[in-house]
């Protein structure tokens, strides 16, 4: 008996030792899992507005909370009724709704998401057997496909990811708007039951910032409709239209075409779409570089508005002839004709007056070949490789836009230091953001004399008159380019078009870019887009109550 006690104790004792002090990790935490519950709490995702003209807050983006459909097999009975009950009070899938009933024993298939939470509650007073309800956060955008491109959307790999931002202020400000998950622990009885919560053991979840948008709704959807009517017009592959304040760099309006939806991003078959044309797409925009070109000429003191120059109609550099849009030869013309009719021999000229390397130091000065810095992701830069050979023919193309490729976004913040005095800007979305300045890039007093000389190209020459206004200075101008090969040698029958202008011209208040690529039956961007620019400028002049200037 003592030889059987004493073994006994003894085996008990390593036991207890074995579990209390060896393993007492490992069966703590089990103890843990067993008895305690731990529930994370999801963070309330800000919402995201965009503001009036006055001021107002219209909400873009938002969180819905509804309730998911699913049905148990293990309950369900009487399918044909509780289909018909359903659908009284919701559109159900009834092909769907046949598929899940087959799987005989499955606890929980989803038959419906995103349901209203008054029809949920509708439906949860029924009491149906084999039909369960559960709350549903889902992100709302109040507008649809407006702002899309700006806004992006919310969405989760798979459903035991948080969801988050993807493309748009969605992504960019992902952290801001989602906040920080919280927790609540306690224990529970055997039959899962909560029988202790206590406040130590709860950590409240901090809801997301709200995000408040530079973006005027009402001039973006007037900018939506006019580029929808641009691309049916001319059946044009894709475009875009932005309308910015050149002096501080806040954006009121940007849209690309083709669009999306992002309540229905889903979808979209093509990524593609996603991609915001004005940031992640890079084109050779043309003539609108000329006001550039003449900027950094006139800036150096290397040519003045009517210093003149013999247009022959072509000029060759290094083998290569470069030619007049028309092929023509004009004859004498001053740098404000060269404007005034965009004559590429009037831009080479323009460059080897000031020089080449002078040149590609001012559109580096322009921003162009760097990012811009906008709150919006996966910003690209500009491709101004071509002019590191240091070969003249590459200067001459860069001239009047060709062999250089930027954001149409970089060349309008290039566009607005001619437009505001000579000041790079960093352009911004989120209310309150900016105005950020970068550097002075060209004198006042060269943005004055750019700016007369586009006011002379509306007033002279822009498509027979049809921008001109007689009671507001405009400055505009207009490119047409031929796009590259995709095989990136030589270049292609397709052209893109593309037009810039600002207004009121010698104090500017707005500053609108227009592309198109691959326009069908209209040879100039001048024949495309001026009636649009024009459509903008009265919509805006009349929308702001802006005064005759002169």
């Amino acid at each position: 008996m003592v030889f059987l006690i004493t073994a006994f104790s003894a085996a008990a004792a390593g036991r207890l030792f074995f579990v209390q002090i060896a393993q007492h990790s490992y069966y703590l935490e089990l103890a843990k899992n067993q008895q305690g519950f731990r529930r994370v709490l999801a963070a309330e995702r800000g919402d995201i507005y965009f503001k009036t003209k006055d001021g107002e807050l219209v909400k873009a983006a938002a969180t819905k909370i509804g309730a998911t459909i699913y049905l148990n097999m293990k309950l369900l009975n009487d399918p044909d009724g509780i289909l018909s009950k359903l659908d009284s009070i919701t559109p159900v899938d009834k092909g769907l709704f046949y598929k899940i009933i087959k799987k005989t024993n499955d606890p929980y298939e989803v038959l419906k998401r995103r349901v209203g939470w008054e029809e949920a509650e509708k439906i949860s007073a029924l009491k149906l057997p084999g039909v369960g309800i559960e709350e549903e956060r889902w992100r709302y955008y109040a507008g649809d496909a407006l702002g899309g491109h700006v806004l992006g959307f919310v969405s989760a790999e798979d459903s035991n990811e948080e969801p988050s931002g993807k493309y748009g202020v969605e992504k960019y400000y992902d952290g801001a708007l989602r906040g920080e998950s919280g927790s609540v622990s306690g224990d529970q009885d055997p039959k899962g039951f909560f029988i202790a919560l206590t406040d130590e053991l709860k950590v409240d979840a901090a809801e997301g910032e709200d995000i408040i948008l530079t973006i005027e709704p009402s001039l973006q959807r007037v900018a939506e409709a006019e580029l929808a009517k641009l691309k049916t017009k001319w059946k044009a592959k894709s475009g875009g239209i932005l309308i910015i304040d050149p002096k501080s760099g806040e954006i009121k309006a940007l849209t690309g075409i083709p669009n999306f939806n992002p309540n229905e991003y889903q979808k979209e078959k093509n990524l593609g779409v996603f991609l915001n044309p004005f940031t992640e797409k890079i084109f050779e925009l043309g003539s609108v570089f000329k006001p550039l070109t003449m900027a950094a000429a006139m800036d150096q003191g290397a040519v003045g508005p009517q210093s003149t120059y013999i247009d022959k109609g072509e000029v060759t550099i290094n083998g290569r002839t470069i030619k007049n849009f028309d092929g023509k030869a004009h004859g004498e013309r001053t740098m404000t004709q060269v404007l005034e009719e965009s004559l590429n021999t009037g831009a080479v000229f323009a460059m080897q007056k000031v020089g080449g390397e002078k040149l590609k130091e001012y559109f580096h000065a322009f921003g162009l070949g760097e990012k811009t810095g906008v709150d919006l992701p996966g910003e690209l830069k500009g491709d101004l490789s071509n002019l590191e050979s240091g070969r003249e023919i590459e200067f001459a193309t860069a001239a009047f836009g060709q062999g250089i490729a930027v954001t149409p976004l970089e060349l309008a913040m290039a566009l607005s230091a001619v437009a505001n005095g000579g000041k790079l800007m960093q352009p911004y979305l989120k209310d309150g953001a900016g105005p950020k300045f970068k550097r002075q890039v060209i004198k006042e007093e060269t943005s004055e004399t750019i700016t007369k000389m586009l006011v002379d190209v509306v007033d002279m020459s822009l498509a027979g008159g049809r921008a001109k206004m007689p009671h507001y200075s405009i400055a505009a101008k207009t490119g047409t380019a031929q796009m590259p090969n995709a095989g990136g040698r030589g270049y292609s029958d397709n052209f893109l078009h593309s037009f810039f202008g600002y207004f009121p011209a010698y104090n500017p208040r707005f500053l609108i870019l227009m592309f198109l690529e691959r326009p069908q039956g209209v040879k100039y961007a001048s024949q495309s887009m001026t009636d649009t620019f024009r459509s903008l400028v009265e919509f805006l002049i009349n929308y702001y109550t802006i005064p005759p200037d002169r």
